[in-house]
């Protein structure tokens, strides 16, 4: 708007999304007082894709922190008689009554092909109910249970209950997945975890002092760099002991991919440091005689909390398909473990896809969990700047 002495005002200021009701002032204000934290908050909010993807993050990752309580059968019992039962499609009304319920399933050999041959039978009605009684198990720890969040109404049946089918070998496949959640996920989640340190320290490390130090640790990261990935994997894959137990290699595999996955991060928190070396902040800290420890993690990386948290979570979704390369091609992980790589190796061959094409619902669990924290990780990239917009 212009005044008649000719000067324009400046555009009053829009309010933000979520934040509590100001006055136009009292909301700019609030701008430059409030913290990173909620001034990345409110930009992350405003990503409403992102914000989708959060819940559906999160409703995996408590899947994977209570894997017994969401199976319904024991994930290793092999059932003889249940080979490859195709999946049973969950009801939850009945004559429009709420109750929920499967059609039971018949099977009969081909003589023929000899095959066992599975029909539903829609005269007969398995009954289900929430948090039924099954098998033990532990659940955080020393604690045990066997409280499901869905069974047979009658524990002592023997109906066959499969939500998505049986593998080859009589397993029910939805508890598999369930149980190959929390695998699949710990090993991304430590892995990521283990390079992050590596990443923050030695990127640190190399930005902060310069010199020697930084010379050597960045011809480190070009010769990890400058290594092809996928055969570095197989061979330390390989290199493995065919005898080592599930723990032993589980905890080979998380190293595996950690000691890979670092350089880029500390390349990032590298170039951070040298720039913010030399900031005045940085400078005063330094000489009212504050100690390198304070000056690094009281003033430095603060600055760098929401840039490394987004790149965690971007990190987090390459650790988990490395994860799933590795064991699907036997080079990982290997039965009794239970993974998203180990289960998609039961879909490897053209039969098990012609015949069993559940088989390969691992792969969509590992396509929707990758793609949903991808786009968190985006949006939280976007948030991680407030001030850019």
């Amino acid at each position: 708007m212009v005044t008649p002495t000719g000067i324009t005002d400046p555009p009053t200021p829009q309010p933000i999304p979520d934040m509590p009701h100001y006055s136009p002032e009292e909301e700019v204000d609030s701008i430059y007082v409030a913290p990173n934290w909620k001034l990345v908050w409110w930009r992350f909010r405003k990503h409403r894709l992102a914000v989708g993807s959060t819940f559906i993050v999160i409703l995996i990752a408590i899947v994977a922190l209570l894997p017994g309580f969401f199976s319904t059968k024991d994930p290793h019992e092999s059932v003889a008689a249940d080979l490859l039962i195709p999946p049973q499609r969950l009801h939850f009304f009945d004559e429009g009554k709420l109750q929920l319920f499967v059609y039971a399933i018949e099977g009969a050999r081909n003589p023929e092909t000899l095959r066992m041959e599975w029909q539903t039978d829609y005269e007969n009605k398995v009954l289900l109910r929430l948090f039924s009684q099954g098998y033990t198990y532990e659940i955080l720890g020393p604690i045990e249970t066997d409280i499901h969040l869905i069974g047979l109404i009658d524990s002592d049946s023997d109906e066959p209950f499969h939500l998505l089918g049986t593998d080859r070998l009589g397993r029910d496949q939805w508890s598999r997945l369930v149980y190959g959640t929390r695998t699949s996920l710990s090993i991304g989640l430590v892995a990521v975890l283990i390079s992050t340190v590596l990443g923050i320290f030695l990127g640190g490390l190399s930005g902060y002092y310069g010199g020697t130090t930084d010379m050597i640790i960045q011809r480190l990261i070009e010769l990890l760099q400058s290594l092809p990935a996928i055969p570095i994997w197989l061979a330390l894959s390989a290199a493995m002991p065919r005898t080592w137990s599930v723990e032993q290699t589980y905890l080979a595999i998380t190293v595996i991919l950690a000691l890979i996955g670092w350089t880029t991060l500390a390349r990032e928190i590298r170039g951070r440091f040298l720039s913010l070396r030399e900031e005045d902040f940085v400078v005063a800290a330094k000489l009212s005689g504050s100690k390198e420890t304070r000056v690094v993690f009281r003033h430095m990386m603060p600055t760098m909390y929401s840039h490394i948290s987004a790149s965690v979570t971007l990190a987090i979704p390459v650790m988990i398909i490395s994860e799933t390369f590795l064991s699907f091609l036997g080079l990982g992980l290997r039965p009794p473990a239970i993974s998203w790589g180990v289960l998609l190796q039961e879909a490897q061959n053209l039969q098990s896809i012609a015949l069993a094409p559940w088989l390969l619902l691992p792969g969509l669990a590992v396509i929707i969990t990758v793609l949903t924290m991808n786009i968190m990780g985006d949006g939280l990239r976007d948030a991680a700047d407030p001030y850019s917009h």
